[in-house]
């Protein structure tokens, strides 16, 4: 079994709280790594365990294991009792493992019942520090769900096909978005056409025939699923005109490559697609690094009227590094300058171009660099605040 760098994070949570919530899109390795961690478990969508739970709950509350209950927003009269088991003794930590796949929902729960008792962790599908540098072509082609193919390359793309379906069928209605079906499944399609893009709701709207309100609404559903990540447009203070839309990513590569019928590495490197596809992939790897090592980074992009740009600015405290994403073996010095000129309107320490480099060339604060050399960075960066 492949460790998962959250495992840490979620242990030393546990050590300070006395529940930690970990969430995450469904399928990516949440009970499995629950799993590891305790033995009591419960999956509250299922009638059957919930009935074991509510019989079980004295002794559970005055035990002294590790309790895991998965989906935990799909049965809300467990926080109440949760709340009054964490109070009875409020000295005693790493008492509740909650697991959820739909965050807002477990998260109103949590504020209602739980504010000041339980930490927040965010488990992602598998990052390339996981699985090493090799894999991380096949990664980017295929996503890091465990069962989506990084571990069994002849799932990809039938099980992302079949992950969407049921998403779009079952789970998205229940958890309440107020979209048919067909209407979520076209709606997907349609990010997967402007993944990386300017954020156009009035276009899409438009496309599905409702106003931009509602599909403003449907893309907040699907951020709080964990399918979708809407990155906000720095905002400084600056005498220039700034983009204030945010852009829209697919969070999941392997899932956007099955919506845009991409089945190979040499398809992707093909389709119209791939820089933004790489952009995104690599967003999501340094975000999702950065969160599970438990760094808290504020994530923009940086885009003016007269063309000055960065993918990607970060802020962790006030430390801030510009980063270009380039699909390319190299970099141009042309592209670096371009940089420079951008992260010094965002007052950026550090100005990096990421790029498929074997070889990373970089000094201190600034240069081109692969993904791994980036990621071990910025989690150096982060750690040394």
């Amino acid at each position: 079994m492949k460790t998962r760098l959250t495992a840490r994070l979620v242990r030393e949570r546990l050590a300070r709280h006395p529940a930690v919530a970990l969430l995450g899109p469904r399928q990516c390795g949440k009970t499995t790594l629950a799993r590891t961690l305790a033995r009591r478990y419960y999956d509250a969508e299922q009638p059957g365990e919930r009935v074991r739970l509510d019989l079980d709950w004295q002794s559970l509350a005055a035990g002294r294991e590790l309790v895991v209950i998965d989906e935990a927003q799909s049965w809300p009269a467990v926080f109440p009792r949760l709340r009054a088991a964490i109070d009875a003794d409020r000295r005693r930590n790493g008492r509740f493992l909650l697991l959820g796949s739909v965050s807002p929902v477990l998260m109103r729960e949590v504020s209602e019942s739980l504010a000041g008792r339980l930490a927040r962790v965010e488990l992602t599908p598998f990052l390339v520090a996981e699985l090493g540098a090799r894999a991380l072509p096949q990664l980017w082609l295929r996503g890091g769900f465990p069962d989506g193919g990084i571990l069994k390359a002849r799932s990809f793309p039938r099980w992302q096909q079949d992950y969407l379906a049921l998403m779009a069928q079952r789970d998205l209605p229940t958890w309440g978005l107020p979209a048919r079906p067909q209407t979520s499944t076209r709606l997907l399609h349609m990010l997967a056409a402007v993944h990386g893009q300017i954020w156009n709701a009035s276009a899409i709207g438009q496309s599905l025939g409702v106003s931009y309100h509602t599909v403003n609404g449907y893309l907040d559903f699907l951020e709080g699923a964990y399918l979708v990540r809407r990155l906000a447009p720095w905002s400084g203070n600056l005498r220039k005109r700034l983009v204030k839309s945010p852009r829209v990513y697919l969070r999941d590569s392997g899932l956007a490559h099955a919506l845009l019928r991409i089945g190979s590495q040499a398809e992707l490197l093909r389709h119209p697609a791939a820089g933004a596809s790489w952009e995104g992939f690599v967003i999501e790897q340094l975000l999702g690094t950065l969160a599970a090592h438990g760094i808290d980074a504020d994530a923009h992009f940086f885009r003016a009227g007269d063309g000055h740009e960065a993918d990607l600015v970060l802020t962790m405290g006030s430390m801030r590094i510009a980063i270009e994403i380039k699909l390319a073996a190299g970099v141009d010095p042309r592209d670096l300058e371009r940089l420079e000129r951008a992260a010094d309107l965002v007052r950026a320490e550090h100005r990096y171009v990421v790029c498929q480099t074997p070889r990373s060339a970089a000094n201190a604060n600034r240069g081109a660099m692969n993904l791994a050399s980036m990621l071990e960075r910025l989690v150096r960066i982060g750690g040394s605040r």
